[in-house]
């Protein structure tokens, strides 16, 4: 039962953020140029169930640590870092072009040398932490819905991104990767 409780709300969540990021959100940025206060918030929301339901279906004793010291410890670096990277990139880059409200200029510097998304990469390595400090398999269900939803979002940002930048944008993604980057085989 609360396997099935749990796969229906991660379809629901999953289909509403595709809604509001694949038709709301994009729509706003190709008719506007940026987001409206509605799809603002609309994204926050997304983000803020995607949170809650953690709590829902996560092991009745959590927070209570189950694994030995090795994944404990790694857990907590991979939470202080993608903590950390996640503060460092909305410092460097600001509320209102992070909320989708500014977009006159592309940011190239600091982490977005590195990759062009480092507060998503940040909570991912934090959810990451996540899993194992707190191994379950809802955990896990947890961080590859994270995966979707956040790239759903970045595809709609990089489209708008394009549209306003232009040969700038496609320059910049040709030198610095989407999220990491990954050697490629020979």
């Amino acid at each position: 039962m609360l396997l099935t409780l749990y796969l229906l709300s991660a379809f629901t969540l999953l289909s509403a953020a595709f809604l509001i990021f694949r038709k709301v959100v994009r729509r706003d940025y190709h008719q506007k140029r940026r987001l409206t206060p509605i799809s603002t918030f609309l994204e926050i929301l997304i983000f803020l169930l995607f949170s809650v339901s953690a709590y829902i279906f996560v092991p009745s004793d959590w927070p209570a640590v189950h694994v030995s010291t090795i994944p404990t410890i790694t857990g907590w670096i991979f939470i202080t870092i993608g903590l950390a990277i996640m503060f460092i990139a909305l410092g460097g880059i600001g509320l209102r072009r992070s909320l989708g409200q500014e977009v006159n200029v592309l940011k190239q510097t600091g982490l977005y040398r590195i990759t062009r998304n480092p507060q998503v990469l940040g909570c991912g390595l934090a959810l990451i932490g996540l899993v194992l400090l707190w191994p379950s398999w809802y955990v896990l269900g947890w961080v590859v819905q994270y995966a979707i939803i956040a790239h759903m979002m970045v595809l709609t940002e990089e489209e708008h991104l394009r549209l306003v930048h232009g040969e700038e944008y496609a320059g910049y993604c040709k030198q610095v990767p989407r999220y990491l980057w990954f050697p490629r085989r020979s």
